[in-house]
């Protein structure tokens, strides 16, 4: 069988219980091997017309299922305790990878993807950890007993028992490599079965709007049709694993039994001899029948354990070599020096020599038409990547000098694409400080503008939001997460396009209402409408990924430019919409 190096990894963390685990095992495997032997005296004493010690054995036997019971039960809490601190432990150490990882590895890997092998994939190796590796060490020591014990009393039966064993462990070896293909693509098939079951239920409210559902669910069946496929071609490979254990098992159990009854007949053997050998050669494959059993319920471990090695062993976008800790919580100069940098693949930069910086305590703007680099500068800031160029500084220092950590938790960040969990609005906005008092929710809430809506709903911040925040609108999710960000009280507040949701006219109220909040940290707004900026100390032009130029709202509406054109075409889709 295999003893993949993946799995045999993730089960460090439960050592000493696997080993009690395996002991267990050992012992419930002996009470076999005892009730067997007690059978064969009580047998042998039938045969010889001594019944004297016959209720003595029996009460034996009856003693050793108990204890056997006793212990099974045992063995499988301990296996189960074992079980579930390997699942704990492989699932926190990939969760901690993927927080490493950041926004960049999830963008290129696909969420449905990565549940299946945090949930799937994870549960399976409880299983092969649990379940086959202990009975696997047993099938390793246990066989050797029995062999060596018959060599004493019928040397003639290990002829049968130990070409079978040999066989019944090895010859499945022969099909290993098959058995590893056909589980990956087994795996695959599932993963991508389960990524594209959840991209159609996120998206379902997209697909009714396309007409798309029925081509979605015609392509899912045809996806599950592919599993279903998969799924036969390893069971296909598999059952030629135990037909030719199965084999082994019953050729060897027959062959010791005829070579018992030919000593018998010649006299060569006692009664007792011969009855142990017929009992005990079928003990001595039952840890190779459990290992075949264990060894198909933990297979899933096996098929899911290349996807754990290749999240666990992902490589981040940007090292995580710095060392320094922000300290404090007063608001930093941030400085961005001749910053240049390109997307993989891509063929023009998306940052190209970008300088300017970003006053402590006071708000800097950046604006700019689509695809001047305006959310790729905040990528850049928050860590995401690192420029191939220049660099960023936080009150002098470059950002790559602090650990990403401590850099990341003295930044909040409110993006576009906000996200709320399915829980009350209370324990959403806690996220960003678990100790916040209603008062500071209130307070955080009222300065993002979302307060009265929130006390409007029956059960007011105690109200339970869907998935996303499904139940609210954009506006509403979008301020909630401007309240979230302000609670986490951060010296550097970062919004990109944190309120494109709301009308203009709410808009403005919000952002001079959020701009006193933030008073005393340094801000970076990025907004495509310049109602939401023009309020601020200093505006960063970008255009196709340079600085066009550098100013407050009046001094660059004088200056003409980029700036003043997005002024006026700002002017002139606001009067399209008011024809």
């Amino acid at each position: 069988m295999i003893v993949h190096p993946e799995l045999r990894r993730a089960a460090r963390p439960a050592r000493l219980p696997l080993l009690a685990a395996t002991l267990l095992q050992g012992a419930v495997t002996l009470t076999h091997l005892a009730q067997a032997a007690l059978l064969a005296l009580a047998l042998a004493g039938l045969a010889r017309g001594d019944t004297g010690r016959l209720p003595w054995l029996l009460a034996a036997v009856l003693a050793v299922v108990a204890a056997r019971a006793g212990l099974a039960v045992w063995q499988r809490r301990t296996a189960t305790r074992a079980g579930a601190r390997v699942r704990v432990a492989l699932r926190d150490e990939l969760l901690a990878h993927l927080g490493r990882l950041g926004p960049a590895h999830l963008t290129t890997a696909r969420a449905g993807a990565v549940r299946t092998t945090l949930v799937d994939g994870v549960e399976g190796v409880d299983a092969y950890v649990s379940r086959y590796l202990p009975q696997l060490l047993v099938t390793f020591t246990v066989p050797s007993l029995v062999l060596a014990g018959l060599a004493a009393v019928e040397p003639w039966a290990l002829l049968g028992l130990v070409p079978a064993l040999v066989l019944a462990l090895a010859g499945p070896r022969a099909w290993d490599r098959v058995l590893a293909a056909r589980g990956k693509e087994h795996w695959d098939t599932y993963e991508g079965l389960g990524a594209d079951y959840l991209e159609a239920l996120q998206g379902m409210p997209a697909l009714r709007a396309a007409g798309a559902v029925g081509r979605t669910r015609a392509r899912l069946e045809e996806r599950s049709a592919a599993l279903h496929r998969a799924t036969v071609a390893k069971l296909r490979v598999s059952l030629v694993d135990t037909g030719i254990t199965d084999l082994a098992i019953q050729g060897g159990t027959a062959a010791a039994a005829l070579l018992a009854c030919w000593s018998a007949v010649t006299g060569s053997t006692t009664a007792t001899g011969t009855y142990l050998v017929l009992l005990l050669a079928s003990e001595c494959f039952r840890p190779v029948r459990d290992l075949a059993r264990e060894w198909h319920a933990g297979y899933l471990g096996v098929s899911a354990a290349d996807g754990l090695r290749a999240l666990r062993t992902a490589e981040p976008a940007v090292p995580d070599t710095g060392t320094a800790s922000v300290h404090g919580q007063a608001p930093p100069e941030l400085g961005f020096e001749n910053v240049r940098f390109t997307y993989d693949g891509a063929s023009v930069p998306a940052l190209d020599g970008v300088s300017f910086t970003a006053r402590a305590g006071r708000t800097t703007a950046i604006v700019g038409p689509s695809g001047a680099g305006k959310s790729t500068l905040l990528a850049l800031l928050l860590r995401h990547h690192d420029p191939q160029e220049g660099r960023i500084t936080l009150d002098g220092r470059p950002t790559t000098e602090y650990a990403l950590d401590s850099l990341r938790q003295h930044i909040a960040v409110v993006s576009q694409e906000t996200y709320l969990f399915h829980a009350s609005i209370a324990d959403n906005l806690r996220m960003a400080r678990p100790g916040a008092t209603d008062d500071d929710l209130a307070r955080a809430a009222r300065a993002a503008g979302i307060h009265d809506e929130i006390t409007a709903l029956p059960d007011g911040y105690a109200t339970v939001l869907g998935e996303r925040g499904a139940t609210l609108s954009g506006g509403q999710r979008q301020r909630l997460a401007l309240a979230r960000a302000l609670l986490a009280d951060a010296p550097v507040l970062v919004l990109d396009e944190a309120t494109s949701a709301v009308d203009e006219r709410r808009e403005a109220d919000i952002v001079r209402e959020l701009l006193h909040a933030a008073s005393g940290r340094t801000v970076l707004v990025v907004a495509h409408r310049l109602a939401a900026v023009r309020h601020a100390d200093h505006i960063v032009v970008l255009d196709a990924g340079r600085v066009d130029a550098v100013g407050d709202h009046t001094g660059l509406i004088e200056a003409g430019g980029v700036y003043t054109r997005l002024v006026e075409a700002g002017r002139a889709h606001r009067g399209e919409l008011a024809a």
